[in-house]
């Protein structure tokens, strides 16, 4: 049944962004899990989204619409009827949204004309040969078209509000402003362009923010046409807005403009809603992790898998922003504090990103074969053992005395269990790396690794597995997606530097796992703000602002030391409270903010 209060506004709700029905990064997740939260408030009769067409991604998540008297459809249609390649329907998500997708590629003839365009009336040149660049361009070209045929037809009777997130869909803004069509607009930057480059190159980006000139440095580092279009998007925005107050300051500075609204990212908590069964899944999923850690350490050495605990890393390969250099600096002290106070327990320490590889490591692959097939022959040999044991017993007609099991045995059974350990069992210390990397010799996490002699020694505490590339089902090593890895291991380690957000934290609270963050992410500094007790609900945040790089490293160790040192029951209770304390980032709670954005800019 529809809700009543739906919409109380009366106003139409288009959301544009290059991630829509295509998944690039973190922006996919953002609308993704955020369309059910407007569906509930608007309905889908006042809401609607456009993205590109990509067509692999389309052929799987978009569904064509019949109703061509929907107004939608008919500005649709009139864009067709010019020749463009544009299609409506629905995305097929959560909430079924109406969607608007923009094939870039049927207006390539007019890209000369379009940037000439562009230069002219926004004093923004645009460079030749840059694939992305030119699609990007010719999506906002035919965005604006559209919508001067939706206003112009008037199609729709009541006002419209268009949201922008990111420079790539932010292109259509100064040339809407200039034709002044009645449209009220929101402009999301999630992360600015510039910022970015900046954190990956200057150990001090925040206390330099403010002497900066943008667009110097934006020429130095090559991206000066993206970033003047992200600053004509930012000014030319009726609301300008982004994900947290570090990313405030960015846009101040960098952008020339303060944002008016923050709007903080939530997560679809029904997609990750396990209730009583947080536990069991963990227990599951922790299982298959024990079988890779086995094919993986085992055939060099061994240790208690009941006293083992699963960290993991993942993320875009920035190895300063995203805190892999810290993490790695905490670890190689957590291995040495582990071994000075004797604690009886091993850390395995996944680091999952995406880095050029050839293929899996043949040794890696031959490991996992070989524990397998010892796994097919011992099932072999208890299924064996089983029924003859049973027989033993049912058909003994004196005294019964317990049987040698090893005679139970067939001796060719036995020679191939002998003979297969002895061929997996090796002298040489279990690999870093799972996969063959293009260039491993100047790849920073195994440089560090070296360098930190952090390279898998039996006496060490802390071990390490460096997987460069992101984890699905289809992964021949775990046998797992990557929702289900999370639920698997016991915490999650994500310090960055440079953060404007970072859903991966609060994706492992909604999994009730515990998780590090930093007070230069989005997320840490909302948690300092918003959350009390935040450690007592799974959330650890390393102070990384105006603090030395050593100081921050010993903090983070001390944090991890800690969680080592508790017991299965305490850890346990956290993951419960880590999944209770995810509730509060469900859109349900956080789609206020974006609320209170279009209330505000309707009133403009």
């Amino acid at each position: 049944m529809v809700n009543q209060t739906i919409n109380k506004s009366g106003s139409f709700l288009f959301e544009c962004a290059w991630e829509v029905c295509n998944q690039v990064g973190g922006i996919y997740t953002v609308i993704r899990s955020k369309v059910p939260s407007v569906i509930d408030v608007r309905g889908s009769e006042d809401y609607c989204l456009i993205g590109p067409y990509i067509e692999k991604e389309a052929v799987s998540f978009f569904d064509p619409a019949t109703d061509e008297e929907d107004p939608v459809a008919k500005a649709v249609k009139a864009l067709c009827e010019q020749g463009y390649d544009v299609r409506y329907g629905k995305w097929i998500i959560s909430g079924r949204p109406n969607v608007v997708l923009i094939n870039p590629s049927s207006a390539m003839n007019k890209l000369d004309e379009i940037k000439y365009e562009y230069w002219q009336n926004h004093g923004i040149s645009l460079p030749t040969g840059d694939e992305l660049l030119d699609k990007v361009m010719v999506f906002g070209y035919l965005v604006k078209l559209f919508f001067r045929i939706i206003i112009e037809k008037e199609l729709l009777k009541t006002e419209i509000i268009a949201h922008f997130h990111e420079w790539m869909a932010g292109v259509p803004i100064p040339s809407l402003r200039k034709e002044n069509l009645d449209i009220k607009i929101v402009f999301t930057t999630h992360a600015t362009m510039l910022g970015r480059y900046l954190a990956m190159n200057d150990v001090q980006f925040y206390d330099h923010l403010p002497v900066y000139n943008w667009e110097n440095e934006a020429k130095r580092f090559n991206i000066l046409p993206l970033v003047e279009i992200e600053r004509a998007a930012a000014h030319g925005a009726h609301i300008f807005s982004t994900v947290s107050d570090i990313t405030a300051k960015e846009c101040e500075y960098l952008l020339g403009r303060k944002p008016e609204k923050l709007l903080p990212n939530g997560i679809n908590i029904r997609r990750f809603e396990v209730l009583h069964k947080v536990q069991t899944l963990h227990m599951d999923h922790k299982e298959k992790i024990n079988e890779f850690v086995m094919g993986h350490f085992f055939q060099s050495y061994s240790f208690d898998l009941e006293n083992t605990i699963y960290f993991f890393t993942s993320g875009r390969y920035e190895f300063h922003n995203k805190g892999y250099n810290l993490t790695l600096e905490a670890l190689a002290r957590l291995n040495w504090k582990m071994k000075e106070a004797n604690i009886g327990r091993t850390v395995v320490t996944f680091f999952v990103t995406r880095r050029p590889f050839y293929s899996f490591n043949p040794q890696v692959l031959h490991s996992h074969a070989q524990i397998d097939e010892i796994k097919n022959v011992c099932k072999e040999i208890q299924e064996q053992v089983g029924q003859r044991l049973y027989m033993n017993v049912t058909s003994n007609n004196g005294a019964y005395t317990f049987p040698r099991l090893n005679e139970l045995v067939d001796e060719h059974l036995s020679l191939k269990l002998r003979r297969l350990v002895q061929g997996w069992k090796s002298t040489q210390l279990p690999m870093i790396v799972t996969h063959n990397l293009i260039d491993d010799s100047h790849d920073e996490i195994l440089n560090t690794l070296r360098t930190s002699n952090l390279v898998n020694n039996k006496n060490d505490k802390v071990k390490v597995v460096y997987h460069p590339d992101f984890i699905t089902v289809a992964n021949p090593l775990f046998g797992l997606d990557y929702n289900q890895f999370v639920r698997g291991c016991h915490l999650g380690i994500f310090p960055s530097y440079y953060e404007p957000w970072g859903y991966t934290p609060l994706e492992c609270l909604a999994s009730g796992i515990p998780s590090v963050t930093s007070d230069l992410s989005g997320f840490g500094d909302y948690v300092l703000k918003n959350i009390p007790d935040y450690e007592e609900q799974g959330i650890y945040i390393t102070r990384r602002k105006h603090r030395r790089f050593h100081d921050s490293a010993e903090e983070l160790a001390n944090i991890l030391f800690n969680f080592v040192k508790m017991n299965r029951r305490e850890r346990i209770a956290l993951r419960y409270r880590s999944e209770e304390a995810a509730l509060h980032f469900g859109w349900r709670n956080l789609r206020k903010f974006y609320d209170e954005a279009y209330e505000q800019v309707l009133k403009i």
